[in-house]
Parts: structure tokens; C-alpha cells; sequence
């Protein structure tokens, strides 16, 4: 049983009122911007940049950048100051966009040296962005906030940072359940675009009404409001990002800047001649609920989509599995593939079911292979079918053996495997 609801991409699921935030002046602070802060020669990129730009170029939606209407060269024209200050003055941001040397160095990073990527991240946004602003316009929340999805991800929905934070907003697992995500071995919110985006919203809000300035709000979302107390401390209880910036840690320094680069650098991206990607994403979805347990995998061969972007329009599904026999769950497929998933659904469900789904045949197997022994009589030996998202160290975890046993067993001399490669394993 399925209930179907039509979501246009730029809407989604975003219903109710609509609120337009207050109108406002932006503040800048010149008299901050001291020395100190624009010299500071320990400032470095925050964790996890240049790992999530490099991404993009191994990406399966991207195709090229765009040549219509846009000129995009290697040809880079310097500059000046003057020019980068006058037009973050001119931004129609609430938020205050102040210009230093920090400023530029990451302006210079966008612009110059990642070129390639921020193009990506150009038509990735054409795509997430129209989410994005949705959400924060019902939240009453600057519109500028969206660029915090570059820094944190460059809009790569199902990157997990060393520290574990997740998807678009790289929310941790506590923050994402404290603002109502659902977390588990089969689903994990935090990397649906809506459903994440909703909850940084609230996050972001929350963290506004504790210190009702953007920038320090900012520098907690990276740091912490722990890290930014003690900095507002350490200056004497001075509440303002550049006044307490000596007395973060050092990657939230950049966090700010970095994060006005950004604002800057995909406004004027046509003025540095930066053009969109053309990237496979669906202008238009559609969005319907299932009420029975679906693989992926069933969806994508008999609908005749690429598991990819299936994968991609619904990153929180962590194992394919959508756990409709539980509670109602969305699925969002490209518009014209809606009306053949509700034709086909019985089809959908029925296709290698016991595989996909009950898991039948692995046990079956592991039952049949269990009393083979190795020819030097050391031990079982059974066969293990790799499933989506996992890789050589969390296979050897879940039989108790090491990796180099494992890669021995299977005569493999990289790391890498593939979704249903069956694996040796003596026990």
C-alpha cells in the first residue's frame, strides 16, 4: 500500500506559513579587524575542505561545466581589494559580510585554486539550494545561512566527517536526535536533505537565541557553544566573533571567513567567469510514501534506474533497505518514474525478494558451506556476500578475524570490494 504526495523540487516538503525575515542593516565592524587577526599566521582551512571539495571530482552526476551563456577560462584576472570589498558591501545580505586579508586568502581559494570544484558545487546548487531556502524561510532565518551546506559538505549528502558528523550539515548523531532525526543501523535523517535541513534550521535558531549575533552563531555551529563561552571569557566577556577570534581554536578562526568567501565567491561566481556543472540531477520529483519493507535495489532494476540516483535522491536509506513494514517511509524518484513505481509495485516488492529483503540466501549458504574445512583442516570456511556500505574492516569486524586474513583468503591486494563480491571466511 502506497499514499502518493507530488512535490515540485523547489517546493518539496516544505508546507505551511511562509515567514519573510525582518528587514535589517548589516553591521560590519572595521575597528575588529586589527592586525592580530588579519596576520594570523596559524589559520588553516577547517577539517574536512579540501576532502569534501575533492569529492566532486570523482562524482557520478557530474558531467561538465556548462558552456552556454557562461565563459569559463583559465585565464584569471586579478582583483583588486577595492573591487572584493565593494561587492560584499553590496550583497543583499542580512548578515554581516566584513572584507580582511583572511577574507581574500579564501575568496583566492574559491575562485582561483578550486575552480573546478566550485563549479560542481555550482550545479549541485541549483539543485539543493531551492531546499534550502525553503526551509529557512519558514524558519525565519537569513537566506545567506545556505553556503554553511559548502563549507560543512560541499553538498555531498552522505560524507561522514573523522569525528562522525553527517550529510549536508554534518550534524552529529546527539544533535540530529535532539531535534527529532531518526538514527539506526537501517536509516539515518541526517543525510536527507529535508529532513537534515529542518533540523540544522532549528539548531541554528537555538544557537541564535543564546548569543543573537550570526557570526558567533556561525563559529558555534563549527566549534560548539562550549569552545565559543570560554573564547567570550578569555576576552572578557566580549560578544562579538572578531573580538573573541584570538581566543578560538584555530580552525574557527577560519570558519567565518571561510564562510564569507563562500557567500561571495557563488554570488559573484559569474564575474570570476565560474560556470555550473551540468550534473544528473532531476529538475523535477516526485515523492510517495511506502507502507511495505523495499530493497533499493528491487526499485532500480524494475523501474530501470541507476542505483545511483536512486541512492542519491534518498541518502538515508544507509543498507538500500526502506523499512516500510515498520512505519510509513518516503521514497523520491524522478517525476516521470513515479506513475511506473505505483504500476509496478507488486513487482517492485516480489523481485528476489528473499535475497533482497529476508536475507534467505546468505543463511542458506552459511549453513551449506559451514562444514567445509580448509585443506589443512584449520578451521569452516563459509562465503559472505558484501552488501551496500561496506568495506573490508567492518566485514572482518563482524567475524572476529583481521583484515590482512581476510584480503589473504580472497587474494586481495588493495582495500577495494563491490557490493555482492562473495568473500572466503575460515573461521
Amino acid at each position: 500500500m502506497i499514499l502518493r504526495t507530488l512535490y515540485i523540487t523547489t517546493l518539496f516538503l516544505i508546507t505551511g506559513t511562509v515567514f519573510l525575515f525582518a528587514q535589517g542593516n548589516k553591521i560590519t565592524k572595521p575597528e575588529l579587524l586589527n592586525s592580530e587577526i588579519v596576520s594570523d599566521s596559524s589559520l588553516i582551512v577547517p577539517a574536512e575542505f579540501d576532502n569534501t571539495l575533492d569529492y566532486m571530482l570523482q562524482s557520478w552526476i557530474i558531467q561538465r561545466s556548462s558552456k552556454l551563456n557562461c565563459n569559463s577560462s583559465d585565464d584569471i584576472k586579478a582583483v583588486s581589494d577595492s573591487v572584493l570589498k565593494l561587492r560584499l558591501s553590496k550583497m543583499p545580505c542580512l548578515m554581516e559580510m566584513p572584507y580582511n586579508p583572511v577574507v581574500r586568502s579564501f575568496i583566492d581559494l574559491y575562485t582561483v585554486r578550486k575552480r573546478k570544484q566550485v563549479e560542481y558545487m555550482l550545479g549541485l546548487s541549483n539543485y539543493y539550494f531551492p531546499i534550502f531556502e525553503q526551509v529557512l524561510t519558514a524558519n525565519n532565518l537569513p537566506l545567506e545561512l545556505k553556503y554553511l551546506s559548502i563549507i560543512e559538505s560541499a553538498l555531498n549528502t552522505t560524507i561522514v566527517s573523522r569525528m562522525g558528523a553527517a550529510g549536508l550539515w554534518q550534524l552529529m548523531i546527539g544533535t540530529g536526535r535532539m531535534y527529532g532525526l531518526e538514527i539506526n543501523s537501517l536509516v539515518d535523517e541526517r543525510l536527507s536533505p529535508v529532513k537534515a535541513t529542518n533540523a540544522a534550521a532549528h539548531f541554528l535558531k537555538d544557537l541564535y537565541s543564546i548569543y543573537g549575533d550570526w557570526n558567533l552563531v556561525i563559529a558555534s555551529y563549527n566549534c560548539g557553544p562550549g569552545n565559543v563561552n570560554k573564547a567570550i571569557r578569555r576576552s572578557g566577556g566580549k560578544r562579538d566573533y572578531w573580538a573573541i577570534y584570538p581566543y578560538l581554536p584555530k580552525e574557527t578562526r577560519g570558519y567565518v571567513p571561510i564562510f564569507i568567501a563562500a557567500n561571495y565567491s557563488l554570488h559573484y561566481a559569474a564575474e570570476h567567469n565560474l560556470c555550473p556543472a551540468i550534473v544528473n540531477m532531476p529538475a523535477i520529483t516526485d515523492t510517495v510514501m511506502v507502507h511495505q519493507r523495499i530493497n533499493l535495489v528491487q526499485i532500480a532494476t524494475v523501474l530501470n534506474l541507476p542505483i545511483e540516483e536512486i541512492r542519491l535522491l534518498n541518502p538515508q536509506y544507509r543498507r538500500d533497505i526502506i523499512p516500510g513494514n515498520i512505519k510509513p517511509y518516503e521514497l523520491c524518484l524522478p517525476l516521470n518514474y513515479a506513475n511506473t513505481f505505483i504500476d509496478k509495485f507488486n513487482e517492485v516488492v516480489a523481485y528476489k525478494a528473499d535475497e533482497l529483503i529476508n536475507n534467505r540466501r546468505s543463511e542458506i549458504e552459511i549453513q551449506q558451506t559451514s562444514l567445509n574445512e580448509t585443506p589443512g583442516g584449520s578451521g569452516r570456511v563459509i562465503y559472505y556476500k558484501v552488501k551496500s556500505g561496506q568495506n573490508l574492516g567492518t566485514i572482518a569486524a563482524r567475524y572476529g578475524i583481521s583484515v590482512i586474513k581476510l584480503k589473504k583468503w580472497n587474494n586481495i591486494h588493495g582495500s577495494n570490494i563491490r557490493i555482492g563480491q562473495r568473500l572466503k571466511i575460515i573461521k
